[in-house]
């Protein structure tokens, strides 16, 4: 499934209302909150350039102008953008079928509210190796109740995904870091024109047809956080401030 060659295409999940950061997103899209000196969809694209990322797909939705123009073509980033404004969420799902004609080899699904300093040429490599339709990158956590839980086996395969389980249920403490690798495959799996989300619909699906999906276990030293809460906002901006998370994505 999987074809060697540098994986030069991502998409960026960037339609969400960001209700959970309010009121920080009551006049600013959640991608365009500053982390650091830089909006958080900066520093992804940032990010998948150093990783070779030459073309990255956008969804819209709240404030989404906004997006478009603070980004532009993405020129000033050496990439090129494409934007798909949804009228009504599709889902994180259904938002990349949207886009299924720019993505014909591997690439990347990356959430607009995860930020990480992560080795995604890593993944990568590991996604390769295992020959999987979609690897997930998974990273450890204290409150498995508040998200997207994922169980694998000694090989890395995903057993089980249960969004939000309720507390004392959890089957592990793994949860979706909300980057994926992923193969033009998955598309088989996404129905047309309505929501779908990969938590609810897809890997449920993809782990009862036994089609190879896998996890790929940050490390300890990576860093990831989900910036869907104002107390996770603040927190990556003292981690930047203090050190704890350096960034380095100048090629």
């Amino acid at each position: 499934m999987y074809n060697a060659k540098k994986i030069t295409k991502a998409m960026i999940l960037a339609a969400g209302e960001g209700s959970r950061l309010r009121p920080l997103t009551s006049e600013v899209p959640k991608p365009l909150l500053p982390v650091g000196d830089e909006p958080i969809i900066v520093h992804q694209l940032k990010w998948l350039r150093y990783h070779g990322v030459a073309e990255v797909a956008i969804n819209l939705h709240h404030f989404g102008e906004k997006i478009q123009n603070e980004l532009g073509d993405g020129s000033q980033f050496g990439m090129r953008i494409y934007y798909s404004y949804e009228e009504k969420l599709l889902g994180t799902a259904g938002g990349v079928k949207r886009m299924e004609r720019l993505f014909n080899d591997t690439f990347f699904i990356i959430y607009g509210d995860m930020f990480t300093v992560m080795n995604l040429s890593e993944m990568a490599e590991v996604h390769r190796q295992k020959k999987a339709l979609l690897t997930l990158a998974l990273f450890n956590t204290l409150k498995p109740w508040e998200v997207g839980i994922v169980e694998i086996d000694n090989d890395y395969e995903l057993l089980s995904f249960t969004e939000k389980p309720p507390k004392g249920t959890e089957k592990s403490n793994l949860f979706n870091g909300g980057i994926y690798v992923v193969e033009p495959g998955i598309f088989h799996y996404i129905p047309e024109s309505m929501y779908y989300d990969f938590g609810h619909d897809v890997f449920p699906h993809l782990i009862a047809e036994k089609i190879p999906v896998y996890g790929y276990v940050l490390k300890p030293e990576d860093y990831l956080i989900d910036i869907g809460t104002i107390e996770h906002y603040r927190q990556v901006n003292e981690d930047i401030k203090t050190g704890k998370c350096k960034i380095d994505f100048e090629k």
